[in-house]
C-alpha cells in the first residue's frame, strides 16, 4: 500500500482552548504584535517551533520513571552515554540543558574578537553566541539555497569554492589560520534556509578542505536523523543503506557537534556537546562544571537523560522518519497547489512560506513575514515564526529571503489539524492585500525576534 500512516497510537490527549477572532485580535495587540509574547493556552495550533514541543513515547515516559537523580555517576547518564556513542561513535559526550548551552560553551572557548566562523547558514542562537564573543558568523550556502522557487535536492549544501576562497583570504592576514578561523560549522538540516538537507558528498567536500587547511569541522546536528533520511532518499547510491549507517558516516566526518535534543532527541529539554580534541574537552569540562552542572548531568535531571537516550533511539527508526518527512511534505504540496509559494522542495521539520511573495505590497523594512504571522494568529489561532528581516535584519542588511516557518512538532498533530492549517492559510492568501505592514516600537540589542514589539501601520 502507498498510504503512509502514523507509526503510533494516541494514548493521552490534551484539550485545546477554542478562541474567537475578536479575542485573538485583542491578545495580539496586547502582545505587541509578537506571537512569542502570546500565552500558549491562547494558541490553537502551535507551529512556532519543533524544539522541545514533541510528544514523548510510552518508553520515554517509562524512562522518566527510571531516572536516577544521583548528582554524580547516575545510572541514567551511562544509559545516555552508551546510546550516543552507539549512534555517533563519539567517545566524549557532554550533556547540557539545551543546544544553545552547547553553543555557548563551544564558542566561549574558541570564539573571540577578529575570528570568523563559516557555516552553510547559522541559525539565530548559533549566530548570537558566536557574535557575543566578538567573532563573525559567515554564511556560505550554495546559490540555490537563497531562492525559494529553485529546486535542488540538497539546498542546504555549503558553497565549497566560497569556503576555500574565504580560507585563502583569511590565511593571507598572517599568523596561524586556526587563530582566525577556529572551526568550520555545518548545520544539518539547514534551518534558516528552509529546513533543507546537506548531502554526504558536500560534507565530504567540506571535510577535505578542512583537512587541507588543518581546520576542525563541527556540526550543528539538531536534525541529523532527518538529514540522513533525505540522503537515503535523494543522494545517488544511498537508497539501500540504513539510516543508522548514514548517521554514523555523517558524525565520522566531524570533529565535534552541538545538538539540541529538543529536536531529533524528541524531548522537552536537553542538549549535547560532542568533541574529539582532548585539550578542548578538558576546557569544556571545566566550563560545564562552572556554568551548567556536573559532567554526568549537565544541568538536567536524571529522568531527562533517560528520555533523551530513548528519543535518540526512536528518531533513527525509518518508519518514524518516513511518516515525519511525508507529513511535512503533505502540507507543502497543498500550499503549492493553492498558488502559495514556499521554499521548494518541502523541508524536513517545517514548511517555509515565501512571505515576500505572499505580501508583495509590504517591503522588507516593514516586515512582511511578521505581518503574515500576525494574520495567521488573528484569523485562525495558528502560531508560526518569522524568519526574515525581524530575525536576521537587525544589522540593517535584509536577509536573502523573507520567510514564515510552520514548524511541525513531532507526533503532536493529526492530519485534520494540518488540513485546518492549510484551509486557514489559503483563506488568508485570498485576502492578502489586507495584511498591514509593521514597525518596531521596542527591540533588544540581540535576538530581537523573541521580545521585540510592533505596531501596525
Amino acid at each position: 500500500m502507498k498510504t503512509i500512516i502514523e507509526p503510533f497510537r494516541i494514548k493521552v490527549v490534551e484539550p485545546l482552548r477554542m478562541t474567537t477572532r475578536e479575542e485573538r485580535a485583542t491578545l495580539l495587540r496586547e502582545a505587541g504584535y509578537n506571537v512569542f509574547l502570546v500565552k500558549a493556552e491562547d494558541v490553537l495550533i502551535d507551529l512556532l517551533t519543533d524544539s522541545g514541543t514533541g510528544a514523548m513515547s510510552s518508553l520515554q515516559w517509562a524512562g522518566i520513571m527510571r531516572g536516577d537523580e544521583s548528582y554524580a555517576g547516575a545510572k541514567s547518564w551511562f544509559v545516555l552515554q552508551e546510546k550516543i556513542h552507539e549512534i555517533t561513535g563519539f567517545e566524549h559526550i557532554l550533556p547540557t540543558h539545551q543546544g544553545r548551552a552547547s553553543e555557548r560553551i563551544l564558542f566561549e572557548l574558541v570564539g573571540g574578537p577578529g575570528k570568523i566562523v563559516p557555516n552553510n547558514s547559522h541559525f539565530d542562537t548559533t549566530r548570537a553566541n558566536i557574535e557575543h564573543t566578538g567573532a563573525k558568523a559567515v554564511d556560505l550556502v550554495i546559490e540555490e539555497g537563497k531562492h525559494p522557487t529553485t529546486r535542488h535536492p540538497f539546498k542546504g549544501n555549503m558553497d565549497l569554492a566560497q569556503l576555500e576562497g574565504l580560507i585563502k583570504e583569511v590565511s593571507g592576514s598572517g599568523g596561524a589560520l586556526i587563530d582566525h578561523i577556529p572551526l568550520v560549522m555545518m548545520t544539518i538540516t539547514n534551518n534558516s534556509g528552509g529546513g533543507q538537507p546537506v548531502s554526504l558528498e558536500n560534507l565530504r567536500g567540506v571535510r577535505k578542505i578542512c583537512d587541507q587547511y588543518k581546520l576542525p569541522l563541527f556540526l550543528d546536528a539538531c536534525r541529523f536523523a532527518e538529514n540522513a533520511w533525505f540522503i537515503k532518499q535523494r543522494e545517488p547510491g544511498r537508497r539501500n543503506r540504513g539510516v543508522r549507517e548514514i548517521v554514523r558516516e555523517i558524525f565520522d566526518l566531524a570533529d565535534g557537534a552541538t545538538i539540541s535534543a529538543k529536536k531529533d532527541g524528541i524531548v522537552n529539554i536537553g542538549g549535547l556537546l560532542l568533541m574529539r580534541d582532548k585539550e578542548l574537552i578538558r576546557r569544556a569540562d571545566e566550563l560545564l562544571i562552572l556554568t551548567e552542572g556536573y559532567l554526568t548531568y549537565g544541568g538536567l535531571a536524571g529522568r531527562d537523560l533517560e528520555a533523551m537516550a530513548q528519543g535518540f533511539e526512536e528518531v533513527t527508526h525509518e518508519d518514524y522518519l518516513q511518516y515525519r518527512i511525508r507529513s511535512t511534505e503533505y502540507l507543502g504540496e497543498k500550499l503549492l497547489a493553492a498558488g502559495i509559494q514556499i521554499v521548494e522542495p518541502p523541508g524536513g521539520h517545517a514548511i517555509y512560506i515565501d512571505a515576500a511573495h505572499f505580501c508583495p505590497h509590504i517591503p522588507p523594512h516593514q516586515f512582511p513575514g511578521q505581518a503574515l504571522t500576525c494574520a495567521l494568529y488573528r484569523e485562525a489561532g495558528i502560531r508560526a515564526s518569522e524568519i526574515g528581516s525581524v530575525m536576521f535584519g537587525q544589522g540593517g542588511t535584509p536577509p536573502p529571503m523573507e520567510l514564515v516557518r510552520l514548524a511541525i512538532p513531532r507526533r503532536v498533530y493529526t492530519q485534520s489539524h494540518i488540513d485546518y492549517v492549510i484551509e486557514a492559510i489559503i483563506e488568508i492568501y485570498q485576502q492578502r492585500d489586507k495584511l498591514r505592514p509593521l514597525e518596531i516600537t521596542y527591540e533588544p540589542p540581540s535576538l530581537r525576534h523573541f521580545t521585540a514589539q510592533f505596531r501596525e501601520l
